[in-house]
């Protein structure tokens, strides 16, 4: 008999992902705190999809990097803040 279930995507990976989209699209405070959740997300991520029926590692490599990506421009966005006012 065969095996009917199939490989799934983690929900930390689809936060992890969903939070990293955000960061870019928010301020600065909640881009950074978007940021954060989308690097430990994706971190539990892929440490899940190292179990067999789990996809999504290198979706959440990919949001781990966006992450910090995300963070970088909420520093920016900052800057920029901090000099126009």
């Amino acid at each position: 008999m065969a095996d009917s279930s199939k490989a799934t995507f983690s929900i930390p990976c689809l936060i992890a992902v969903i939070a990293a989209i955000a960061s870019f699209k928010v301020g600065a405070i909640m881009g950074l705190i978007l940021a954060i959740v989308a690097i430990i997300a994706g971190v539990i991520g892929v440490l899940l999809s190292l179990a067999p029926g789990v996809r999504g590692g290198i979706t959440s490599t990919i949001a781990i990097l966006a992450g910090g990506g995300g963070i970088i421009a909420a520093v920016i966005k900052a800057i920029q803040w901090l000099t126009a006012h």
